[in-house]
């Protein structure tokens, strides 16, 4: 990422003050394997031997990224066309900063450069975080809250009205992604006999995947009939952090899926962004689970809003089912070198799918149950 010594200085006065100079400076670049196409470099630019620093953030059409290649060619096109890349700048426009509850802020954004029509750069505050591996229950349940708090605020007529048709960013991820994707890999039995996919998955999984892919329509249409709300969109830990110096605060960062979604979207990032990471192992997920929807309720009973739980329980799992469950395993990894960490890497996300697999199966006994 090549940066301009002139923007520095300047972004470096708005850090600084107004008659501060940036003095000696170097760019961190930061090895972070985004799986988000429209994410094309990350960096952090800081004074050397000054207290400044900021975050610097390459956004960009999907045109440019290195993993284009990973996408069927039929289907590249329509994705560098459809994919709103520039939905991150929602973060700090009014419909989204204007409607943040307590506890929750977005970092502070010093300058935007628009590079050309297919890329820019964020300038923005950089959060000295506490480390994601760090999250305690604790930290789930007040993340829950807050995210609870947006929903409840973000559910006016007025603002799901100027936002376009229910769940239409999550039908556009799933429809290519998932369906297109990842669903075609359940019917080709040459991955399921792959030595690393058959001593990691279990004997069910794939009828599993199956039967929730056959379902994905069916709880789409479900999730469109709930009562909605404007989320964040991809609310993992990883993007909620936590400032050092304001321990009771969340940072939003990276928002997603600016669209009215169901009640209880946020949940499913929350629960699995630091098991599809590898920082978490798929056994903490139930503890995690069981605390979200009731801490969620009670963000939205804070702003007044009293919310079905099952409604929300509906719009977390669905939502989290329909993005996740039928991509978490790594079948992109099959044609790398056989490692002893590749084989943790499968080991680690077979138990995670098939955590959501359960989660998924569950919620399809249940609408049963209930019809």
């Amino acid at each position: 990422m090549e940066l301009s010594a002139t923007e520095v200085a300047e972004v470096a006065k708005l850090v600084l003050g107004e008659n501060a100079g940036p003095g000696s400076w170097s760019v961190e670049p930061i090895d972070y394997q985004s799986g988000s196409p429209a994410t094309g470099g990350l960096a952090r630019v800081r004074g050397d031997g000054r207290a400044w620093s900021v975050f610097v953030k390459l956004v960009q059409n999907p045109r440019h990224w290195p993993l284009l290649h990973l996408v069927p060619e039929v289907f590249r096109e329509e994705l560098c066309r459809t994919l709103p890349w520039r939905q991150e700048l929602a973060m700090w426009e009014q419909p989204f900063a204007g409607y943040l509850p307590a506890g929750l802020r977005v970092p502070v954004l010093y300058r935007i450069t628009e590079l050309d029509d297919d890329r820019l750069l964020l300038w923005m505050e950089d959060v000295d975080a506490i480390a994601d591996r760090d999250w305690t229950l604790g930290h789930y349940r007040r993340a829950a809250v807050a995210l609870g708090g947006l929903a409840a605020r973000r559910s006016t007529p007025e603002l799901l009205a100027a936002a376009g048709e229910p769940g239409w960013a999550l039908r556009m991820l799933v429809g290519s992604r998932v369906m297109r994707g990842a669903v075609p890999a359940l019917d080709e039995d040459g991955l399921w006999a792959h030595p690393l996919v058959a001593s990691a998955v279990d004997a069910e999984l794939r009828d599993d995947l199956r039967r929730l892919a056959g379902a994905v329509p069916e709880i789409l249409d479900r999730l469109d009939t709930l009562p909605q709300s404007l989320a964040h969109g991809d609310a993992s830990p990883q993007n909620l952090l936590v400032p050092r110096g304001e321990p009771d605060v969340f940072v939003a960062i990276d928002v997603a899926f600016q669209c009215p979604l169901a009640v209880g979207f946020d949940l499913g990032q929350l629960l699995v962004g630091l098991a599809h990471a590898g920082h978490v192992e798929a056994a903490v997920l139930p503890a995690i689970h069981e605390l979200l929807v009731p801490a969620y309720l009670e963000g939205m009973g804070a702003y007044g809003v009293e919310a079905d739980p099952d409604a929300v329980a509906y719009g977390y799992v669905g939502g989290l089912v329909t993005r996740a469950a039928l991509t978490s395993l790594p079948f992109e990894t099959l044609n790398a070198p056989h490692t002893e960490q590749l084989t943790e890497l499968w080991r680690q996300r077979a138990a995670l799918t098939r955590f959501l697999a359960d989660l998924g199966l569950e919620l399809l006994r249940s609408t049963a149950a209930h019809a």
